[in-house]
C-alpha cells in the first residue's frame, strides 16, 4: 500500500465514529521502523454485501505505514495520530505488538459487513471463506440432532479442531456462534493454521477469534428480513445496542442483543428445487447413475402396500379399502424432511469497566443467549414391514373374505406410519455466561491481564412421535370382543397377561388409526444436560532488553479450565423401549487442565534493504486424566526491500479429547464381526467370521491428538503498483493418534500395521478366535490435508482516472486443497476432489471469490463471484454420470446512507439462480441448496 492510499484511509476516518469498521493491521517491524497496513473494510469489500467473506489471508500482504510513524516524505501525511484507525493485534500470536508481521496467515473480517450480509448467524457469514467447510448449516442439518448448532470447520477437519474465542477467551458455546449476538461484533480474526502454542487445545487447524466492540457509544436498532425468490424461507430480525461513559468518563458500559427467527423451508419447497431427492439407481454390470426423483422406499407408501396374497402390490386407502399402486404413492425417506430447518434465537452481551487508576482496568461481562429448533426429523423406520392377522376386525369384510378363501391366515404390509411414527426434533440450548477480569500496563513496555470466567448450557432435547414396538405390536393384534374391537392380550382368559393401556391400533390407511392408539405405540424421547466451563488465565508481556535489531519481547502467562458435563434422559429412554432409540445411557464426567506458556519475539536482523524476525512459543498442558503435553511454535519473516515478505511456521498442535470422547457410557452388541488380522492363525478351529462381544462408547485412557503443521509464504506489495497486494501461503497438517470410533474392522486392521493400543482391544481365546473386541474411540486415526491460500487485492481512488469521488475496490481468495485424507486402519481415503453430499468429509479441490465494488462516502454498490470447484461425485463408486462441473455464483449488494442517522442495505445472493448438482440426501455441503435469495435491513443511530 503506497503513501496515497493511507491519505486516503485516514480521510474517511469521521466515518468511523458512526460504522463498524475493519482495520486490517499487517506489518513488518523491528525495532522502532515499523509499516504497518490499515484498511477500511468498506473501501476493501464493497465488492458483495457479503464479502466479509473474501478477507482471508490479510496478514499475507504488503508492507504500509504504521499510524505511530507516518512518513514524512508525503506533504499531505496526517501528523495526527489520534485520527487514524486503531491498531488491531491479531489473534496469531499473544505477543501484542503494533509493527510485527506474523508468520502465521491471519484472516480478519469486518463487524459491518458481516451485518450486513444479513446471514442467519456468524457461522453462516464465515462458511463462505474458502479455508472453512459448510459442515453444519441450515440446509444440511436437517435430519440432525446437530441442527440448532452453528460450527466453524477450519479446513475441513472437523469443527472440534478449530477452536473459537470471544475477547480472546475460551467460551462455553462449545464452537456454537448462535450465541453470538452478529450485531456487536467489532471483527473476526481466523489463524488458519496451527495455533496450539498460543491458545491450547483445539487449534489444530487454526483459531476464530470474536471480538466485540466494548466501546459503543449511544444506541442503535436495527431490523432485517430475508426470503427466497421461490416465496419460502423468510426470515427475520431485530437488533439493539447501547453504550455510555459514566463516572466522569472513567467507566463505560455497554449492552446489545438480537433476535432472529428464520422459519426455514418446509418439505413442499422441494417441488420447487429438483435437484432435491435423487439417487444412486444400480444400471447393471457395477455401474451406478445418478437420477432425479429416485422413490428408493417402493414399495413400502405412507398408506400400506400389501406384498403378500392375492393382494399384493394393492394399496389401502384412508377407509381401509385397496386400490392398485401409483407412481405417486411411492417416494425417497428425505422426500419427507424439511428443505432447510427453522430457527429461532437470541443472543445478548453486556459488559462495564472502570479506570481503577494506576494503569489499570477492570472489567465484567456477562452473556445470554438461547437457540430453538423444532421441525420433522425423519420417519420412524425401524419397522417399516409388519404382519397382522386375517382375521383383524379392523379389515374389510371383503378383504377377509378373500383372504379366507385363498387359504392366507395373515397380511404382509409395507408402511411407514407417517401419520404416527413421524419424529419431530425439538431443542432448546441456552448459554448463561460470566466473566471479571482485569487489565493494565506498568513501566515503558509492560502490560498485564488477567480474568476468570463461568459458563453453562443448558440443553434439552426431545423426539416427539418415536415408536414402541413392543406397544405397537400388541394393538394390531386386535380382536372382537361382544361386539368391540380390543386389544387381543386383554381378551385372553389370563388376566396376568392384560394390558390395561392397549388401545387396538387400525394400520389399514393413512389416519385410519385413532389418536387414542397413536398415543399408545408412541411416546417421547428425552435427553437434557448441563454442560459447564470454569476458566481462569494470567498474561504478562513487556520488553527484556534491547538488542542489536530492537527489543526482544516476551509474552507468558498461565491458564487453568476446569470442564464437566451430566446428561439425563427420561424413563421410557432408560426402559429401553423406542425402536429407533437416540438417547442411551447418559454421561457424566468432567477434567481439568492447567497449562504454562511463553512466547518470545526476536529481531534479527535491520537495515534498509533487509529485516527479519523470529518467533517462538511454547505451552506445557497438564490434564488431569492424560498428563502432561507439550506444544509449540517457532516461525519467522523476512521482509525484503519493503516489498516483498517471506514468512514460515512449524508448529506442533494438539487436541484432547472431548467429555464425549471420555465418558461415553459403553453399550454391548453381540453380533458377527470380521477378522482381518489372520495370518498365523492355524488353529482348525479358528474361525474368522466370529460371534463377538463388542464394547463401544468413550474412552477415559484417550491421550490428546498431536498435530505437526507446516506454512510457508510470501507476500508482495510492489512500490511501482500502489494499492495491489498479492499473497500465497502453503500449509500442510499432519494429525497422529487422532480419536475416532472405530469398526471391528478398523481395530484388526490397525493391529495388523503393528498398533499396540489396537491389538490390545482385541480379546482372542485358546483357538485365535476372536472373542470380545473393544470399539471405543481411540487414538488410532490419522488425518492430512495440505493445500495452497492465494490472496489478491487492488485498490485506488476513482479520482485517479475518473474524477470521480470513492474508490474502486477489487479482492480476490483462492484455496486449493491438494489433499485431505482421513485414515483409520486400512481404510485410507483422499476425499479432496469428492465433492457429493454423501461424502461427509469431502471438499471442493478449488474454491475462491471475486469482488469488486464502487465505494463513495454515502453509498456502496457491488458484485461477488463465489466459484466452488467441481469433481467426484463419490470416487469409490463407479458411477457413470458422476462427474460434477464447477459453479459459480453471482452476488449483488447495495447500501446507502440517509442523513447520517439511518443505514438501508439490500443484498441478492445467486442471482441467476444456479442450480446445484443433484443431491441424494439432505443437502450439499458445498453448494447453494436454496437458491436465489433477497435479504433487505436498515439501521438507525441516536
Amino acid at each position: 500500500m503506497a503513501i496515497d492510499d493511507v491519505e486516503h484511509a485516514s480521510e474517511r476516518v469521521p466515518r468511523l465514529e458512526k460504522r463498524s469498521w475493519l482495520l486490517l493491521n499487517e506489518a513488518s517491524g523491528v525495532g522502532d521502523m515499523m509499516y504497518q497496513r490499515q484498511f477500511t473494510l468498506r473501501s476493501l469489500l464493497c465488492g458483495s454485501i457479503a464479502s466479509f467473506a473474501l478477507l482471508a489471508g490479510a496478514p499475507a500482504l504488503a508492507q504500509t505505514v504504521s499510524p505511530a510513524e507516518p512518513d514524512r516524505s508525503s506533504p499531505e501525511a496526517d501528523p495526527d495520530a489520534d485520527a487514524r484507525p486503531e491498531t488491531i493485534v491479531v489473534t496469531g500470536s499473544r505477543i501484542e505488538r503494533a509493527g510485527f508481521d506474523q508468520p502465521t496467515p491471519t484472516t480478519v473480517v469486518g463487524g459491518a459487513e458481516i451485518q450486513q450480509a444479513a446471514r442467519v448467524n456468524l457461522q453462516q457469514a464465515l462458511n463462505e471463506l474458502p479455508q472453512i467447510r459448510n459442515s453444519v448449516a441450515p440446509s444440511t442439518a436437517t435430519g440432525n440432532t446437530s441442527s440448532g448448532t452453528a460450527p466453524v470447520d477450519l479446513r475441513g477437519l472437523g469443527s472440534v479442531r478449530t477452536l473459537t474465542l470471544v475477547n480472546g477467551r475460551r467460551f462455553v458455546g462449545d464452537n456454537n456462534l448462535n450465541f453470538v449476538p452478529t450485531n456487536l461484533v467489532k471483527r473476526i480474526e481466523l489463524v488458519t493454521g496451527g495455533a496450539s502454542a498460543a491458545w491450547g487445545s483445539g487449534a489444530v487447524a487454526g483459531v476464530v477469534n470474536i471480538i466485540l466492540d466494548d466501546d459503543l457509544d449511544g444506541l442503535t436498532l436495527g431490523a432485517q428480513t430475508g426470503f427466497s425468490s421461490r416465496g419460502d424461507g423468510f426470515r427475520y430480525g431485530f437488533d439493539a445496542s447501547y453504550g455510555t461513559d459514566f463516572a466522569d468518563g472513567r467507566a463505560h458500559v455497554m449492552i446489545g442483543g438480537e433476535y432472529l427467527k428464520d422459519r426455514g423451508i418446509d418439505p413442499g419447497g422441494r417441488t420447487d428445487r429438483p435437484w432435491l431427492g435423487a439417487g444412486l439407481v444400480d444400471i447393471g454390470n457395477g455401474q451406478l447413475e445418478l437420477q432425479p426423483d429416485v422413490n428408493d422406499l417402493a414399495p413400502i407408501t405412507r398408506e400400506g402396500t400389501v406384498l403378500t396374497g392375492p393382494f399384493a402390490g394393492q394399496v389401502f386407502n384412508p377407509d381401509g379399502s385397496l386400490r392398485p399402486s401409483r407412481e405417486a404413492d411411492f417416494f425417497s425417506l428425505y422426500d419427507l424432511l424439511y428443505v432447510a430447518n427453522p430457527l429461532e434465537r437470541i443472543g445478548t452481551y453486556g459488559r462495564v469497566t472502570f479506570d481503577i487508576g494506576g494503569g489499570a482496568t477492570v472489567w465484567a461481562d456477562a452473556m445470554y443467549g438461547r437457540s430453538r429448533t423444532n421441525q420433522p426429523f425423519f420417519p420412524d423406520f425401524s419397522a417399516p414391514v409388519f404382519t397382522v392377522s386375517a382375521s383383524n376386525p379392523f379389515l374389510s369384510p371383503t378383504i377377509a373374505d378373500a383372504l379366507a378363501a385363498s387359504g392366507e391366515t395373515s397380511l404382509t404390509i409395507g408402511r411407514l406410519l407417517t401419520d404416527t411414527f413421524f419424529m419431530t426434533f425439538d431443542s432448546d440450548r441456552v448459554t448463561k455466561e460470566g466473566a471479571i477480569g482485569i487489565e493494565g500496563s506498568f513501566g515503558d513496555s509492560w502490560e498485564y491481564d488477567a480474568h476468570f470466567s463461568h459458563g453453562e448450557i443448558d440443553s434439552e432435547s426431545r423426539f416427539f412421535n418415536s415408536s414402541i414396538p413392543d406397544n405397537f405390536a400388541r394393538a394390531i393384534d386386535a380382536t372382537s370382543v361382544n361386539g368391540q374391537i380390543v386389544c387381543s392380550v386383554n381378551a385372553d382368559v389370563d388376566p396376568s397377561n392384560d394390558d390395561p393401556a392397549c388401545v387396538p391400533f387400525n394400520p389399514f390407511g393413512d389416519g385410519a388409526s385413532s389418536a387414542e392408539a397413536r398415543d399408545y405405540v408412541s411416546g417421547t424421547q428425552f435427553s437434557g444436560s448441563v454442560t459447564k466451563l470454569d476458566s481462569a488465565a494470567a498474561r504478562l508481556q513487556g520488553d527484556l532488553f534491547s538488542l542489536w535489531a530492537g527489543p526482544l519481547t516476551l509474552a507468558m502467562g498461565a491458564e487453568a479450565r476446569w470442564e464437566e458435563r451430566a446428561e439425563r434422559i427420561g424413563p421410557l429412554d432408560e426402559a429401553g423401549v423406542f425402536g429407533l432409540p437416540v438417547f442411551n445411557d447418559p454421561l457424566e464426567g468432567g477434567f481439568n487442565v492447567k497449562e504454562g506458556f511463553a512466547e518470545v519475539l526476536l529481531p534479527l536482523w535491520k537495515s534498509e534493504g533487509l529485516e527479519l524476525d523470529v518467533n517462538g512459543a511454547a505451552r506445557y498442558s497438564d490434564y488431569s486424566l492424560s498428563g502432561g503435553i507439550w506444544s509449540w511454535k517457532v516461525g519467522g519473516t523476512a521482509r525484503l526491500f519493503r516489498d516483498l515478505l517471506l514468512r514460515a511456521t512449524r508448529s506442533r498442535d494438539i487436541r484432547a479429547p472431548s467429555i464425549t470422547n471420555l465418558f461415553a457410557v459403553n453399550s454391548i452388541n453381540v453380533r458377527p464381526v470380521v477378522d482381518n488380522d489372520t495370518e498365523g492363525r492355524n488353529h482348525p478351529d479358528y474361525n474368522p467370521n466370529p460371534q463377538a462381544t463388542i464394547f463401544s462408547g468413550g474412552n477415559p485412557d484417550l491421550v490428546p491428538e498431536v498435530s505437526q503443521n507446516w506454512t510457508v509464504g510470501a507476500s508482495l506489495s510492489p512500490s511501482f503498483l500502489s494499492g495491489f497486494n498479492l499473497s500465497v501461503d502453503y500449509y500442510d497438517i499432519k494429525i497422529d493418534n487422532a480419536i475416532a470410533t472405530p469398526s471391528v474392522s478398523d481395530v484388526t486392521a490397525a493391529c495388523v500395521q503393528g498398533d499396540a493400543t489396537a491389538c490390545n482391544s482385541v480379546i482372542r481365546d485358546a483357538t485365535g478366535t476372536i472373542d470380545t473386541i473393544y470399539v471405543v474411540a481411540q487414538n488410532i486415526a490419522r488425518f492430512e490435508t495440505s493445500g495452497v491460500d492465494i490472496e489478491a487485492s487492488y485498490r485506488t481512488p476513482m479520482a485517479d482516472f475518473l474524477g470521480l469521488p470513492g474508490s474502486l475496490n477489487v479482492r480476490a481468495l483462492v484455496t486449493y486443497v491438494h489433499e485431505l485424507v482421513f485414515q483409520t486402519g486400512f481404510n485410507r481415503r483422499d476425499v479432496a476432489g469428492d465433492v457429493g453430499d454423501s461424502v461427509v468429509d469431502g471438499l471442493p479441490k478449488w474454491r475462491g471469490i471475486l469482488s469488486v465494488g464502487y465505494d463513495a462516502d454515502d453509498f456502496d454498490i457491488g458484485a461477488r463471484a463465489r466459484y466452488v470447484g467441481g469433481g467426484n461425485f463419490n470416487d469409490e463408486q463407479n458411477i457413470v454420470n458422476g462427474d460434477i462441473d464447477a459453479r459459480t455464483y453471482i452476488d449483488l449488494n447495495v447500501s446507502f446512507d440517509v442523513m447520517d442517522s439511518f443505514t438501508f442495505y439490500g443484498n441478492v445472493s445467486n442471482l441467476f439462480d444456479v442450480e446445484p448438482p443433484l443431491v441424494t440426501t439432505t443437502g450439499s455441503a458445498h453448494y447453494d441448496n436454496i437458491g436465489r435469495y433477497f435479504a433487505v435491513g436498515a439501521k438507525v443511530r441516536f
